[in-house]
């Protein structure tokens, strides 16, 4: 069953984001620590909170605009679905579409738990400091659309 490549892979990608807050937000309470230095300074823990969409754009503190998010989250992951159910997708399609579905649901559960999505990682390099943070669920959105636009499946009959 082709398909259970989608489920696992989406499964895989939304408990990594997941557990990756948990550790560093709750257990290294990277938010009282303010920066937890990992490989700096490339990469360090930063905590943020994103109310809007990546880079922190579309900011807002209300409730209405958070649901708007889920909604649009929850009806893409849908789109996608439906979209490859109607061509033959190759087995990097359905993987790159479990990465994409597993970190957007990541970032809904944030939305429905906490009201914002949970940032932790900053990365910085050659003099130039990255003022933004993201997540895993974010990696896996990029690289899980990325993939699906590079990767090809044929229409199905």
């Amino acid at each position: 069953m082709r398909y259970g490549l989608l489920f696992w892979a989406t499964l895989l990608a939304f408990l990594t984001d997941q557990v990756s807050k948990y550790l560093v937000v709750h257990v290294m309470r990277v938010e009282q620590r303010e920066v937890i230095d990992v490989l700096p300074p490339l990469l360090t823990f930063k905590y943020g909170e994103n109310r809007g969409i990546n880079f922190g754009l579309f900011q807002g503190d209300g409730d209405t605009g958070r649901w708007i998010l889920i909604g649009i989250s929850l009806v893409i992951c849908l789109a996608v679905l439906i979209w490859l159910r109607r061509i033959a997708p190759s087995v990097w399609m359905l993987l790159s579409a479990g990465l994409l579905i597993g970190g957007a649901l990541g970032n809904v559960l944030d939305r429905v738990l906490y009201g914002y999505v949970l940032d932790f990682l900053n990365m910085s390099c050659c003099g130039i400091r990255n003022p933004y943070v993201f997540n895993i669920a974010d990696i896996f959105i990029f690289a899980g659309a990325i993939g699906l636009v590079l990767l090809d499946g044929k229409k199905a009959s």
